[in-house]
């Protein structure tokens, strides 16, 4: 089994049975939502495909994987995701089979798969492929994905925040590496098997969504219920840029501020 982020990307590549590319939260027609709040930005879809199918022609998998918040918009479908969404699925559809676990963002997604292509649409509690377990993160993942040996999870947009000597703050996506506390998983789950031990953190695929700085987060600022009750260990958790630059614990990273 190998699990390694693409180089400069936020993109998973995993190999056990299959090599899968997984990608979360790509919130298609997040454009639509800046515009009712006075920020006019074209559609990035066709920008987002392309750089995507990139990346797929880069690494050659055999499925992929979307892991949650695929659309934007929520209750309602914007007007830009019932054009933007089919079209968007339908040319990725072309290059491999695709799952989706859907986020919280992805009500009504159902409607917006275009027929006839392959494309699977999970549970909200996750899916398990081989010993690998992903979930989005906004609900409670089944039980058996607790136990998976690796487990895969998106929705907090993770980040890092940078502050120099003048004051300047950046803010740049991160890959996050954790664990479970066993003891506050355990009083949500009745089992009897071992807890995964090594939790992935994804960072967001649209570079509009923003991201938390997880360097001057609590639980409580982070988004989803297994995140928020502590499951997730986050003061040892170690923290990598998109270039691969480890640059360690999050407990660390809080001193340098």
């Amino acid at each position: 089994m190998m699990i390694e982020p693409l180089l400069d990307t936020p993109v998973l590549v995993v190999k056990n049975e299959v090599k899968t590319l997984v990608i979360a939260d790509l919130h298609l027609g997040i454009e639509y939502d800046l515009y009712k709040s006075g920020i006019r930005i074209p559609s990035q879809t066709q920008k987002q495909l392309a750089k995507l199918i990139g990346y797929i022609e880069k690494t050659d998998p055999d499925r992929l994987l979307l892991l949650g918040d695929v659309k934007h918009n929520v209750p309602l479908i914007s007007y830009q995701e019932q054009g933007d969404v089919p079209r968007f699925l339908g040319e990725l559809a072309k290059h491999a089979p695709i799952d989706i676990v859907p986020g919280n963002h992805d009500g009504n997604l159902g409607f917006l798969i275009p027929k006839g292509a392959d494309i699977t649409l999970h549970s909200s509690r996750g899916v398990l492929r081989g010993d690998i377990g992903y979930f989005h993160g906004h609900a409670w993942p089944s039980a058996k994905l607790i136990s998976a040996k690796h487990v895969v999870i998106a929705h907090n947009h993770p980040a890092v925040r940078f502050t120099d000597p003048l004051g300047y703050v950046s803010i740049v996506p991160a890959w996050i590496r954790t664990h479970f506390d066993e003891n506050v998983v355990r009083r949500h789950y009745s089992l009897d098997k071992e807890i995964s031990q090594c939790v992935t953190i994804m960072p967001a695929f649209n570079e509009l969504c923003g991201g938390i700085p997880f360097n001057e987060a609590s639980h409580e600022d982070l988004l989803g219920p297994v995140s928020t009750s502590g499951a997730i260990k986050l003061e040892s958790a170690e923290a990598y840029l998109l270039d691969g630059t480890h640059i360690g614990k999050i407990k660390d990273l809080r001193r340098l501020r």
